[in-house]
């Protein structure tokens, strides 16, 4: 294997969506260096950090039926029963509520949290306020949607917060997506809630880290045999 073949196989991939701001980063960074050498360095410091915001590397994700992912990699900001966003039709009584925050620095490309077909799938303008709030799953610009599985209903919003100024879908309503399978993306520091369909409690608590594709955040079925892995 030749050396470029090797550095290419460790190197993380970055998602599509993020070159064209690597790309502007870096042509900032040539602006400031021929303004001013040290301004030069700033931008290229940027610029590292923009192609690793958009990192997109792969996961191994557990494939049980009946397991739930996390969605987004970052940390489980709340658990709490909520009714879930009128728009999505999921329940008109409260469910429990997986909120996972993500900072400037976590990994932004959103996977599937179970395998099934995505039934709803809807935009809601709105306000960019702290994404950790509670009060911004009512207010913030969100995409929300139902997934129908064999487990369940499960709802997935996707939040933007004071950073994020843009939802990136990469999916549309009627798809069916496999655990683990990218749904979208959201850009610069937001938040992910997962509703989890009645009954179904959560394996994990507030403050914990998640990694998107492989961390467990509810099973649906914890009686079934121990479950398997695949690399997405």
């Amino acid at each position: 294997m030749s050396i470029v073949k090797s550095i290419r196989r460790q190197a993380t991939p970055i998602h599509r969506e993020g070159w064209p701001f690597i790309a502007g980063f870096a042509v900032l960074a040539l602006i400031l260096g021929w303004i001013w050498g040290p301004l030069g360095w700033i931008g290229w410091i940027l610029t590292a950090w923009c192609a690793y915001f958009f990192r997109d590397p792969a996961r191994t994700v557990p494939v049980r039926e009946g397991l739930v992912v996390s969605p987004a990699d970052g940390r489980v900001s709340q658990i709490l029963a909520c009714v879930p966003p009128a728009e999505l039709g999921l329940s008109e009584t409260p469910l429990v509520r997986v909120s996972i925050f993500m900072n400037v620095f976590d990994c932004h490309v959103n996977r599937m949290p179970v395998s099934g077909r995505i039934v709803t799938m809807v935009y809601r303008p709105g306000l960019f306020l702290n994404a950790e709030l509670h009060k911004a799953s009512d207010d913030n610009e969100r995409s929300g949607m139902v997934i129908e599985s064999m487990t369940g209903r499960y709802g997935v919003v996707q939040i933007a917060g004071l950073i994020a100024r843009r939802i990136v879908p990469f999916v549309k309503e009627g798809a069916t997506l496999g655990v683990g399978e990218r749904f979208g993306l959201i850009r610069f520091g937001s938040r992910v809630d997962v509703y989890l369909p009645e009954g179904v409690r959560p394996l994990v608590g507030e403050g914990q880290k998640a990694i998107a594709g492989e961390t467990v955040l509810a099973d649906a079925r914890a009686a079934d045999p121990a479950r398997g892995f695949a690399l997405i």
